[in-house]
């Protein structure tokens, strides 16, 4: 049953990356929202996402595309002027990109957001505006920081900025949390650990449960960056979609909330056991090189998605193998998606896809 929003008027920035394009399809096949999606399509394959999007039959006189860059003040504002809800997604988003090019990093999410924080201020109509930040605002959690090694971190966990994109994103993150506060904007900031799902185009930098699932379908080594024990716990992307129309739902409670987000305890795994569940639902091997564990990453992160789920009742309902599989089934499907191109991405674009995940 869809839900009226005939006065929603939607704008996802990064709407064509793998968190926005299942945001807006969900928002195009669930409510009657008017969709805007601005990205700048320099993230590998994003543009296959424009194209299924605009094969919906909802979509017609109800999607509209930007293409354009978040550094762009001034086509930011344009975009934002009669926007009653606002989802914030375009970032860079590989610590090890931000490793080699700090400037961009920090002009992209520290940069980019304040554009589109400014802007929706401008406006005058106090959109309601999600962010979503990462785990990495929590600095490198060591194993002993809690009392196991799989009990969640919460909301109250000292900030620790770590790596270019730990502190371009924790800029971001409060710059959006300051705006509720200082300027009375309605804005909700998820702390996100690692997402996947259908749709998403994971390498070896970030969306390693793809990455490593891709890797198997197409008999492919993975390398393991550490001694393969790092914990993160995995949110399916249909989990966090319903996590989004919960803060939007609730947004008297949410607005001006940080809220952490990810799959919590019972979803927690290892990137050797994940290998180990993948290799034993496909029979396959999946052949490992270890190699030095990369700066930025974070032995073990685990969410306690305590404080949201008490705002707003949600809870994630599929398991990390279920979400594996929905990665595989999708993938069978679009195969044709992964086959060699004959080109390289040019060099110097970015990604414009917030996702919480790791380097794997």
């Amino acid at each position: 049953m869809k839900v009226s929003s005939s006065t929603r008027s939607v704008l996802i920035f990064g709407g064509a990356g793998f968190v926005g394009s299942n945001w807006a399809h969900h928002l195009l096949t669930q409510t009657d929202a008017n969709v805007q999606i601005f990205d700048n399509l320099s993230r590998r394959k994003v543009e296959h996402n424009l194209r299924w999007l605009k094969k919906l039959r909802e979509a017609k006189n109800r999607l509209s595309i930007t293409i354009a860059d978040v550094r762009d003040p001034s086509t930011v504002r344009k975009a934002t002027a009669s926007a009653t809800e606002i989802y914030h997604f375009a970032a860079q988003v590989a610590v090890t990109t931000s490793l080699d090019d700090p400037r961009s990093d920090f002009e992209v999410n520290a940069g980019g957001t304040f554009n589109i924080l400014d802007a929706a201020r401008q406006s005058g109509n106090r959109p309601f505006l999600l962010f979503t930040s990462t785990n990495k605002v929590y600095g490198k959690i060591e194993r002993g920081d809690h009392a196991g090694p799989y009990s969640g971190v919460n909301e109250s966990q000292p900030l620790d900025f770590y790596s270019p994109y730990g502190c371009s994103k924790g800029t971001a993150d409060q710059y959006v949390h300051d705006y509720a506060r200082i300027y009375g904007l309605p804005s909700v900031v998820f702390r996100m650990s690692c997402i996947a799902g259908p749709r998403q185009f994971g390498n070896e930098d970030q969306g390693w449960v793809a990455h490593f699932v891709y890797s198997a379908l197409q008999g492919k080594a993975v390398s393991i960056y550490g001694d393969g024990h790092q914990v993160r716990d995995v949110l399916a992307v249909s989990d966090l979609l319903r996590a989004f129309a919960a803060a939007y739902e609730r947004r008297k409670v949410t607005a001006g909330q940080v809220y952490n987000i990810g799959g919590g305890p019972a979803n927690a795994i290892s990137l050797l056991q994940l290998l180990n569940g993948i290799e034993s639902s496909l029979r396959v091997r999946v052949p490992c090189r270890f190699r030095p564990a990369r700066p930025g990453d974070q032995p073990i992160y685990v969410t306690d998605f305590g404080k949201f789920s008490g705002d707003t009742s949600w809870a994630p309902q599929r398991t990390v193998m279920q979400t594996v599989n929905d990665i595989c089934d999708w993938y069978s499907h679009n195969r044709a998606l992964f086959a060699p191109t004959p080109f390289a991405v040019p060099a110097g674009k970015l990604p414009t896809e917030a996702l919480g995940g790791i380097a794997s």
